[in-house]
């Protein structure tokens, strides 16, 4: 394993690491388990027929993460079909976000790449005064300590995600097929706080969009692995915006009842912010915004206008992202910015560091090497 600090300094807002990890999954899941155990992670007591029931879940649908807990279970010394300790959601801050994403296929792309982007939109508070209380003794903000991880399996796809608390989970992430995943907040209106995070069946929100970027090449694949499979979120439901090599994107959500949508738009730009599309479908007929939707709406809208009938670089689409960036009010700030290019199988980000200071755009790569 090879960690390398890559942007910021301890005098900064953030202090971002890349971390790439090669070799079997067992042994990637064993050092990412030394990494979190460093920052301060350990495993969670969960109900004995859950904790069954979870791994066999994973073991069935999802053998990259299965084997990777077996890793986890090396770094603890636990025997690996213990049922009392949760070995995965390798957490060290809480988690949540506002954002904005867009996709832009080639056909409307200036040099016919596929590309992604999204602004990732979260609070500067310490977990304390998020929580309502003072911040502890040296306690960093929540998401102080982002980490870039590039894995490179023996058998599998090789990938790049981000993350700002999830060693095994993430927020953006895109493997060597040229899959590319982000997550938003789905109905930010009717967000709560969690009251109860134990470790349920199924994949939870941070590790869904890790889920696909281990089993799928394409978003036909990516749909499919979705609609089979088994979800759980803990009071922020999240929708995701998933693209590929071949011009292909749609947004998964779930709406009440736990009922599931694929939400596509064809062959042109595809906005997403921070209410559930399959509800308001046209862009040009959203509701206004209050207090309470963080200005998902108006978000939107300007994505939209900015991008609809024209040809777009890169540039032109980090324009647009800019243009609907966090302003700097009280505690929440775009943290970053990641633009995701399926043809050469990158991500480029660049990240906060302070009022008005961000670093240069870091390019990684999903591709072995």
């Amino acid at each position: 394993m090879n960690i390398t600090q890559v942007a910021g300094g301890r005098q900064d807002f953030q202090l971002v690491r890349h971390m790439t990890v090669r070799g079997g999954q067992i042994g990637i899941g064993r050092r990412l388990t030394d990494e979190a155990l460093r920052l301060g992670w350990r495993p969670r007591p969960v109900d004995p027929t859950v904790n069954r029931a979870r791994r066999t879940w994973f073991e069935r649908h999802w053998p990259q993460h299965h084997a990777r807990m077996d890793g986890a279970a090396e770094a603890l010394g636990l025997d690996p079909d213990q049922d009392e300790l949760a070995l995965d959601g390798l957490g060290y801050v809480p988690t949540g976000s506002a954002c904005s994403a867009l996709w832009v296929p080639p056909s409307a792309s200036a040099d016919g790449h596929g590309r992604m982007a999204r602004n990732y939109d979260f609070f500067t508070l310490t977990a304390s005064e998020f929580n309502g209380g003072a911040p502890g003794p040296d306690e960093l903000p929540m998401a102080a300590r982002p980490y870039v991880i590039t894995t490179i399996p023996d058998d599998g796809l090789a990938s790049t995600v981000i993350t700002m608390s999830d060693l095994d989970g993430c927020m953006d992430g895109i493997n060597e097929a040229g899959l590319a995943v982000t997550l938003l907040i789905a109905d930010i209106e009717n967000t709560e706080p969690p009251q109860d995070t134990t470790p349920q069946v199924g994949l939870s929100s941070l590790q869904l969009p890790r889920f696909l970027i281990d089993t799928c090449a394409t978003v036909e694949q990516a749909k499919q692995a979705l609609l089979c499979a088994k979800q759980y979120d803990h009071g922020a439901p999240l929708h995701y915006l998933v693209s590929d090599a071949h011009g292909g994107a749609f947004v998964w959500e779930r709406g009440a009842n736990g009922t599931e949508h694929i939400v596509e738009v064809g062959d042109g730009p595809l906005c997403v912010t921070n209410h559930q599309l399959h509800r308001h479908p046209d862009p040009m007929a959203l509701p206004a915004d209050t207090e309470e939707t963080l200005g998902t709406y108006g978000r939107l809208r300007a994505l939209y206008e900015h991008s609809k009938g024209v040809t777009m670089s890169e540039r032109d689409m980090c324009d647009g992202l800019e243009a609907v960036r966090a302003p700097e009010f009280g505690p929440f700030r775009t943290l970053w910015r990641t633009v995701f290019d399926t043809t050469e199988r990158t991500l480029s980000s660049s990240f906060y560091l302070g009022d008005g200071r961000y670093t240069d755009e870091l390019v990684f790569s999903a591709r072995r090497g």
